[in-house]
């Protein structure tokens, strides 16, 4: 019983919902300034953007053709707003499958079908992993690379800040859903078709021409670390700053 109410005080925690305070105020602060710096981000055009950390993280990731950064909420086809899940920390969007390049390090454990993955890391060449270690399940990330051919390309990018509440609780929820909000992460597998223009009405073969990846899965691993920086390239030329010290710069 102890641990069950030590539990709910963590999830009301790290949904914002703290005593004394204006609770549905405090979302609705949270959902516009999420969604002010969603629309910066495709106001921007970007091409690509640029991840770095003293980890050892440095990581390009390209942008799909017509990618489009969601988050915070979203609409329904009637036009009725909604927050798909909560808590929800993160601006997302569909990277290339083709046009990622570097190395990337984990910097939170990962669990899959209820083991730990930790300790891990990921060299992209084109899109593709061509390297990867981890001191803990390596042979279990193995298995989840070799799951189908596009285990081993990302679908999916998203930005979180460091002051995120969940990623201040130092809590592991061990469910990734909760825990993907503690930090900037990458899919690995299927890429969401709402995240290019016009994917929801595309077929599989129109978002893979697109550079939206294709897999039976789609597991979100944390890379974002306290010191990240996050530099976007647009289409037009030049750069923009996203992340300095792992918080939105804008």
């Amino acid at each position: 019983e102890n641990a069950e109410e030590k539990l709910w005080k963590a999830i009301f925690d790290v949904c914002r919902v703290r005593e004394g305070g204006d609770v549905v105020a405090a979302w609705r602060e949270h959902v516009a300034k999420t969604a002010a710096r969603r629309d910066q981000l495709n106001a921007w055009k970007l091409d690509r953007v640029r991840m770095r950390s003293a980890n050892g993280t440095d990581l390009t990731v390209g942008l799909a053709e017509g990618a489009i950064w969601e988050g915070a909420k979203s609409l329904t086809p009637e036009g009725y707003e909604f927050i798909a899940n909560i808590p929800t920390e993160e601006v997302f969007t569909a990277p290339d499958r083709l046009r990622v390049d570097g190395v990337v390090y984990a910097t939170k454990p990962y669990v899959y079908n209820g083991d730990v993955i930790d300790g891990f890391w990921f060299r992209f060449e084109n899109g593709l992993v061509t390297d990867f270690g981890a001191k803990q399940g390596e042979e279990l990330l193995r298995k989840m690379l070799e799951t189908d051919e596009g285990a081993k390309r990302i679908g999916e990018l998203a930005l979180v800040p460091a002051s995120s509440p969940i990623n201040r609780s130092g809590l592991l929820f061990y469910n990734t859903l909760f825990d993907e909000n503690a930090a900037c992460h990458i899919a690995f597998g299927d890429g969401y078709p709402g995240t290019v223009e016009g994917g929801t009405s595309l077929t599989p073969e129109e978002l893979l021409a697109r550079g939206v990846n294709n897999s039976i899965i789609h597991e979100d691993v944390m890379v974002g670390a306290a010191d990240m920086t996050i530099t976007g390239y647009p289409k037009e030329g030049g750069e923009v700053a996203i992340f300095e010290n792992g918080e939105w710069a804008f």
